[in-house]
């Protein structure tokens, strides 16, 4: 069976410089493949092609780390530098340094992916939680087990696994930048009413709202009685209708004319109609002398 790595040791194979010189050489681009475990999904393409302009004054100065993927064919997968990969294919070169290092087990391929991530380029706070979420399902790690491996609390990897359950488009706000980390979680509080997330999403980024107003506008929201608790009371105060018929029914054959009751909650109003002035003095005449 083969041995867990720890993230201790994953760190150790990213960062080690022990035989660096047998390992190191110049491989052929085409020979290089992603690793299936990046995390990262959104890359910016302004970003690349800054990177792409650095290498092409300077060259790649940091060399990819990759594994062997098929010793047969000469091909390596990637573990560290999907950034610079990709702004050395933008330039069309044929070449780039990389050095291999000895990752057999997934577990520690995937950890090595996030710490490059994490670490060196940050991952935007859905390709973070979504990280993390892989890391814990794959390798049925739970949330503690996952904190010790990446050096970070469990309370900030359960923070931000919260983010999942935010709507669609608020992730995609995260993933471009549109709204922040700390804009989205006060949203995690009305996460059920994604009516009301939409309404103080497009306030705050219209009006570029702070965090704090963003917070503010979620407590008022939660502050006000909800439409449906309101029509809840004011159902439950209103007269039944049977009730109200029967009571409209004796009024027009007490008063011998249409008589309508309208309802506004434990308020409302009695109209009753009359037909001339001598109509109207005969109501008056039965209203205040019976």
């Amino acid at each position: 069976m083969t041995k867990n790595k720890g993230l201790g040791q994953g760190v150790g194979v990213l960062f080690s410089s022990e035989n660096e010189d047998e390992l190191y050489f110049e491989c052929n681009v085409e020979n290089i493949v992603a690793n299936k475990h990046q995390p990262r999904r959104y890359f910016d393409e302004g970003d690349l092609q800054e990177l792409a302009d650095s290498i092409k004054e300077h060259g790649v100065l940091q060399p990819l780390v990759v594994r062997r993927a098929d010793a047969e064919e000469g091909r390596f997968e990637l573990i560290a530098g999907e950034r610079r990969f990709r702004a050395t294919k933008l330039l069309g070169l044929a070449t780039v340094p990389v050095i291999v290092r000895d990752v057999e087990d997934e577990n520690t391929l995937l950890e090595l992916a996030l710490i490059e991530n994490i670490q060196r380029t940050d991952l935007n706070p859905i390709e973070e939680a979504e990280a993390y979420q892989s890391l814990i399902s794959k390798f049925q790690y739970t949330q503690e087990q996952a904190s010790t491996k990446l050096g970070k609390s469990r309370s900030s990897i359960s923070n931000i696994l919260r983010l999942l359950n935010l709507p669609e488009f608020v992730k995609q706000d995260l993933i471009k930048g549109t709204l922040s980390e700390g804009h989205a979680r006060p949203l995690l509080r009305i996460a059920d009413d994604k009516s009301a997330i939409k309404d103080i999403r497009d306030e705050v980024v219209n009006k570029k709202l702070s965090v704090r107003q963003t917070e503010l506008l979620v407590r008022r929201f939660l502050n006000k009685p909800s439409t449906s608790v309101s029509q809840k009371r004011e159902q439950k105060s209103q007269i039944p209708s049977s009730y109200c018929s029967s009571l409209v029914n004796q009024l027009s054959n007490k008063l011998s004319s249409k008589v309508t009751i309208l309802q506004n909650g434990s308020r409302g109003k009695i109209e009753i109609e009359y037909y001339s002035l001598d109509d109207l003095e005969r109501v008056i005449g039965l209203v205040v002398n019976d």
